[in-house]
């Protein structure tokens, strides 16, 4: 026998001899018929498997399943055909249709019913992050770190999937071969967070800061707190509440933790943080290096994330690493790769009029009175010849909202923004705020050597930035809560023109 034949059969040995775990004896599909039928109790009409879930007729993938769900202005079922078009799979349905379908009484019910069948069947770690700013961003750089560690077996929610149906749709696509999953959860209104955490179950749950986002439908920084801790409700028995150090709600949260009989640790500057921030030094790329104090331990990683607020954050993706069992040195590379996400923080390279480069940095998807600051401060690091801030209204303020955005007034100065485009009606407080300080002091005093303006729409800041003139080397922020539409304004100076030949729809 030749040497090559030999080896080819020892290998073959080896492959014969590989040990078989639980996790290789579960299904590949991430649903069958039968496997929907036991978890929602519903009667299938045909056979089949799907790949995914999804409840959005414009979303769906061929080898989905779409959830014909019902709301008080939205019925799912008049876009079953749309559904199939796109190459869904199956329905399921709360009546007979010329679909394959699963039939339920109640679709949302059975959502929910899949949700924790995905849970009870995987024996994936969960980990769950709420607070008032950088959920999605954490959530990523969890993700990101599990997943490489993982090989590929962590699971995340998609976008800001993170309130009463973005939550058990996220659970439902978990494969039942996950090794982690990460679920981020948000609110609106007090009791909106407990209920998600039900959903979730999770061994870790994290929150990321107090801040006063929603506080017109809260009332108060402490209703905020009290709300967010609700988190610590789902936790299973012997999880993990990782709380904020560095808040002035640090103790209301532990408290709230203690009651639900978690673990906990602390992340942040303070001295008697357990994850403890030693140093940290900027790096030319615009990140960090960070020494951080785990206790038993001191970590060395760098931050590809800008600002002040990802050195805090990069502390409690650490603490959640570690709390769910994941690899430390994988969450290191990890948050060194990560870039910004969309509409939060993604940065820019765009044709300056003068026939330069300028940086554009779109936070334009959400916005409240903790994460403009942090944002402007970061702006204030960036060098370039000038700094341009288009700020848009920050919503769900209720009676606050005027103080909030007068108070954006000293971040604008401490910046050195040379000009800023206010945008939405809220802004009136600050645009008034401004006018009286310039009458004061003057625009060069303040640092404001091209002034500001304030108009009502993205079309009209679009107009008042290309009056005022983009150059090569300036730094421009957008920065609003999503509804203003400030996306629209990135993506005219971020997206290609069409091409030659091609009209807009």
């Amino acid at each position: 026998m030749s040497v090559g034949a030999n080896a080819r059969m020892m290998a073959h040995a080896a492959l014969r001899a590989w040990p078989v775990t639980e996790r290789d004896r579960l299904p590949l599909s991430l649903w069958s018929s039968h496997e929907i039928e036991l978890a929602t109790g519903g009667k299938a009409s045909h056979d089949f498997q799907a790949s995914g879930v999804e409840m959005d007729s414009r979303d769906v993938r061929p080898g989905d399943l779409f959830v014909a769900l019902k709301g008080e202005a939205m019925d799912g079922h008049r876009f079953l055909a749309n559904a199939f078009a796109a190459g869904a799979v199956a329905a399921i349905t709360d009546r007979p249709v010329d679909f394959p379908h699963v039939l339920v009484e109640d679709t949302t019910k059975a959502l929910h019913d899949l949700a924790h069948a995905a849970r009870d069947r995987s024996a994936a770690v969960r980990i769950g992050i709420t607070g008032s700013v950088g959920k999605t961003g954490v959530k990523e750089a969890i993700f990101a770190a599990l997943d490489r560690a993982s090989r590929g077996a962590a699971h995340r929610s998609v976008r800001s999937y993170n309130n009463h149906v973005g939550v058990p749709l996220s659970l439902a696509r978990m494969p039942a071969r996950s090794r982690f999953g990460v679920f981020e959860m948000g609110m609106n209104h007090a009791g909106e967070i407990a209920p998600l955490a039900g959903h979730v179950r999770p061994d870790v749950a994290l929150i990321t800061t107090i801040a006063p986002a929603h506080i017109e439908n809260l009332g108060s920084m402490e209703a905020i707190a009290d709300e967010k801790a609700t988190i610590f409700t789902g936790l299973r028995e012997g999880g993990t509440a990782i709380v904020p150090a560095d808040t002035d709600y640090t103790e209301r949260l532990i408290t709230h933790a203690r009651k639900a009989g978690a673990k906990i640790v602390t992340f942040g500057r303070s001295d008697d943080a357990d994850v403890r921030l030693l140093d940290a030094i900027p790096v030319a790329t615009g990140g960090s290096m960070i020494t951080a104090d785990l206790g038993d331990a001191r970590l060395c990683y760098s931050i590809a994330e800008p600002g002040e607020h990802w050195i805090a954050n990069s502390l409690g993706v650490m603490a959640a690493v570690r709390a769910a069992g994941g690899d430390l040195a994988a969450a290191g590379l990890a948050l060194a790769e990560m870039g910004g996400l969309k509409g939060r923080g993604a940065r820019f390279q765009i044709e300056a009029q003068d026939g330069g480069k300028a940086l554009l940095v779109d936070e334009s998807y959400n916005a409240n009175p903790a994460s403009m600051r942090a944002t402007l401060r970061q702006l204030g690091q960036t060098p370039a010849m000038r700094r341009i801030a288009i700020l848009g209204s920050m919503m769900e303020l209720g009676d606050f909202a005027a103080r909030f955005h007068r108070q954006l007034s000293e971040p604008l100065a401490e910046a050195k923004v040379d000009h800023a485009i206010l945008v939405g009606g809220e802004m009136s407080a600050l645009a008034a705020e401004l006018r009286g300080q310039l009458g004061k002091a003057g625009s060069e005093e303040l640092g404001m050597s091209g002034g500001f303006t304030h108009c009502d729409s993205p079309a009209e800041a679009i107009a008042k930035l290309l009056e005022y003139g983009i150059n090569g080397g300036d730094a421009i922020l957008v920065k609003g809560s999503n509804s203003v539409g400030l996306g629209a304004l990135v993506s005219h100076f971020t997206q290609p023109p069409p091409s030659e030949g091609q009209q807009d729809d």
